[in-house]
């Protein structure tokens, strides 16, 4: 039987694969936008009449910015569960000061105010998957991590943080809440490829720093495999709390590298790299991203039985890559 879900940050790259996956299995999906919806559903505002359930079960989208004096709370009596992937993208800018708290405000003050309106929903949704990152840990060193390793001190570190905290409302009310902390994505359309694979097929890709960073990654199939697994698997009314959306084998940077080239068919040139003094200059805070190094693993997915289908890089590559 197919349930009725809404998810924010449908348009982006994870967002938009796991809206196709679940509309292909015959399930509702209700698109919460910061726009004004498409063909012209109003958009719920503080009104009684605005708030009914009536207008998610018609609608495909509804307009829900939690920072805007209009938006009010989404209407979302009805819903089964809720997917939470909208934020600020962190590698789109330089780590200004306003970005940085436009970083912040996107995943905390917005996890935290739907967390609140589901709270508030009669009848409540069976849970609320929320989005949050791998940068919960910081640099490691490359040193193992799974997910009973406490948070790091830097500031995406802070963030994640205060972000997995802002869903306590929908935990205290009852709903099962699962943290996605995801690694480097793999797929077509956007993240991580959408920036290398161009230089790849030129030949040109650099490695970063020293290259020997480890970097933990998923594709984006396994992904949004994940996702599903956690919504709709035979024990997801038992799992909850964060799980490394991770692949079993993280790389460095310098194998991240050789494999994209590798799957181009270009040559490998191992002394074609960018200095972290460079890197540093450049990008700023931000090249924190690429030259952080942790080994993250999925410790929590594949003991409740999650099989990945491209648990290493090359055939990972050889199916998301953009031909």
């Amino acid at each position: 039987m197919g349930m009725k879900i809404a998810v924010t940050g449908s348009s982006g790259l994870i967002g938009a694969a796991l809206t196709a996956s679940l509309r292909a299995d015959g399930h509702q999906v209700v698109r919460l936008v910061r726009r004004p919806p498409a063909g012209g559903e109003p958009a719920p505002g503080n009104t009684a009449q605005g708030n009914t359930a009536a207008g998610i079960n018609t609608a495909s989208e509804v307009r829900w910015d939690p920072r805007a004096a209009d938006a009010g709370n989404p209407p979302l009596s009805g819903v089964d569960v809720v997917v939470h992937l909208a934020g600020a993208g962190v590698a789109d800018h330089r780590w200004t000061a306003g970005y940085k708290a436009e970083i912040r405000a996107s995943r905390v003050v917005a996890t935290q105010a739907l967390a609140s309106a589901l709270a508030a929903t009669e009848p409540k949704p069976k849970a609320f998957i929320v989005a949050s990152a791998i940068g919960w840990y910081g640099d490691t060193g490359g040193g193992e991590v799974t997910e009973d390793a406490p948070a790091g001190k830097a500031f995406l570190s802070r963030v994640v943080h205060d972000w997995e905290a802002a869903a306590d409302p929908a935990r205290a009310a009852g709903i099962r809440v699962a943290q996605l902390r995801t690694g480097l994505v793999l797929g077509q359309g956007g993240g991580v490829l959408a920036r290398l694979a161009p230089f790849a097929r030129l030949g040109v890709l650099p490695r970063f720093g020293n290259g020997r960073q480890v970097m933990s990654w998923i594709s984006l199939t396994d992904e949004v495999r994940a996702i599903r697994f956690l919504l709709d698997g035979a024990s997801a009314d038992k799992q909850s709390g964060p799980y490394n959306l991770t692949a079993p084998n993280p790389v460095t940077d310098s194998e991240l590298t050789a494999a994209l080239l590798a799957a181009y068919k270009r040559p490998n040139f191992p002394w074609l790299r960018v200095p972290a003094a460079l890197l540093k200059l450049a990008l700023g805070e931000m090249s924190t991203e690429l030259l952080n190094s942790a080994r993250v693993l999925p410790a929590r997915l594949q003991e409740a039985g999650f099989a990945f289908e491209y648990p290493d890089i090359t055939a990972a590559l050889e199916a998301e890559l953009p031909r």
